[in-house]
């Protein structure tokens, strides 16, 4: 037994206090998660999919959790400007792993549609929660299920469509309020649940950000069910600081003829994991999956996907791009599995990378497992540094080295973001990821999306 027995102990003793403060559709599967989480314990790695990054060591501090459920000092429209009608969302927030209730957003939902907390909507939770997120089949799946206390729910009813995109902004903070000392490490568990119905359509966006110098662990489980005929665009972007470390796992069930379109954008971090499984049930469905990257220092970012194709005529596209600089170290493993008779499958996986310095690290595994005989499915990776020629043309031309280099990284990582289909996102990154290539994006300090 490893960095596992403190949490199983965590339980043990403090199970009741847990409980007393969750609601009854998060209640009912939490024993069973429990008994799941004790069973695997943290995963080594020589399991397949954790084989890039030591979970056990991320989980070995003995890091606080905040089960009383103090209420956070944080008034986030303070922390956080953002400019909200230029960036066209509705602005919502999560302090650790509580959903702010203080403020309503700007901007009026369509009838029928609840973006809230979990424990303000029992019958849609109690429906939905879990039942893609399989507890014995993924050690920090059960950890986080075991430990979350609320979450956010996300439903959208049949043919709704939310014109604004929602924007969810996740803070991290450890000063409980009256609190005697600040916590100098602090543990999150947050949970987000997305249902939409047939013929629904929506696009979220979370920005992850970190408002103290603290030690943070953020464990993420994402449960998305995409009905027939609709459509989810979710982006995923962290802005935090070396001291983070997020574990985030992200399920997604998509029926016939539905679109999703998921993006993962790293910008500045410590040490990142994110997982993607995403299966096609129904005929027809398509899924578009971006991964831009940027990391220097000691920074870590591991991404891991499995696209599972059980269905004939459903389509998915995969690109990944990292560029990595000082000691930084990056990882992409990416599976598409073809089931049997899941014929007329159309895939595509391609990941590329750009390697800065001799002493940066890249590991990358595309695989495909194919089980039908009409398909066409493709992978690649590539893994270079920038191009001596390209900069000694610059250079002749009057263009110093540091900036010929700036503009060759933001070529290379541009392609990534040019398929982002939320315009005022993929306007504001432009301009982020150049700052980041110019070393004036190293620590978060508020929403950058609006300055």
């Amino acid at each position: 037994m490893g960095s596992e027995q403190q949490y199983i102990e965590l339980y043990e003793q403090a199970r009741e206090m847990i409980i007393k403060h969750a609601p009854e559709s998060m209640n009912v599967v939490r024993d069973q998660a429990f008994e799941d989480f004790k069973a695997q314990g943290f995963p080594s790695k020589k399991v397949e999919r954790y084989k890039y990054t030591d979970i056990q060591k991320l989980f070995e501090p003995d890091f606080g959790v905040n089960i009383n459920r103090l209420q956070i000092p944080v008034d986030p429209y303070e922390a956080f400007h953002c400019d909200v009608p230029n960036l066209s969302t509705s602005l919502y927030f999560v302090v650790n792993d509580m959903f702010y209730h203080d403020e309503k957003p700007k901007g009026h939902l369509p009838e029928g549609v609840v973006i809230g907390s979990m424990r303000d909507n029992p019958e849609l939770v109690s429906k939905y929660y879990t039942k893609l997120a399989k507890t014995g089949e993924d050690a920090i799946t059960a950890l986080n299920t075991m430990l979350a206390q609320d979450g956010m729910l996300v439903y959208v009813p049949k043919n709704v469509k939310v014109d604004r995109a929602i924007q969810v902004i996740n803070i991290l903070k450890a000063t409980p309020q009256n609190a005697q000392r600040v916590v100098p490490d602090l543990m999150v568990n947050r949970r987000v649940l997305i249902v939409l119905e047939e013929g629904a359509e929506i696009k979220m966006l979370f920005c992850d950000h970190a408002a103290d110098d603290r030690n943070f662990l953020a464990t993420q489980v994402i449960e998305a069910y995409v009905g027939e005929n609709a459509s989810l665009d979710l982006y995923c972007m962290e802005e935090t600081h070396h001291k983070n470390v997020r574990v985030s796992n992200v399920y997604i069930d998509q029926q016939a003829n539905s679109r999703v379109n998921h993006n993962v954008i790293t910008l500045h971090n410590g040490i990142t994991r994110n997982k993607l499984d995403l299966t096609f049930s129904g005929e027809g469905a398509e899924c578009q999956c971006y991964g831009c990257v940027i990391a220097d220092k000691q920074q870590h970012v591991d991404n891991n996907t499995l696209i599972v194709h059980k269905v004939p005529h459903c389509n998915s596209q995969e690109l990944y791009k990292y560029v990595l600089d000082d000691k930084s170290t990056g990882a992409f493993a990416g599976r598409v599995l073809v089931e049997h008779g899941a014929q007329k499958t159309t895939s595509q996986m391609t990941n590329q990378n750009l390697i800065a310095t001799k002493e940066a690290r890249m590991y990358t595994q595309p695989m495909l497992e194919i089980y039908a005989d009409d398909v066409k499915c493709a992978h690649g990776s590539t893994v270079g540094q920038l191009n001596d020629a390209a900069l000694f043309y610059m250079r002749q031309r009057g263009i110093s080295l540091q900036e010929a280099k700036v503009l060759l990284q933001n070529a290379f990582i541009n392609e990534v973001i040019d398929h982002m289909q939320l315009e005022p996102l993929r306007d504001r990154l432009h301009y982020l990821v150049e700052k980041r290539f110019r070393g004036e994006l190293n620590k978060c300090s508020g929403c950058k999306l609006c300055k």
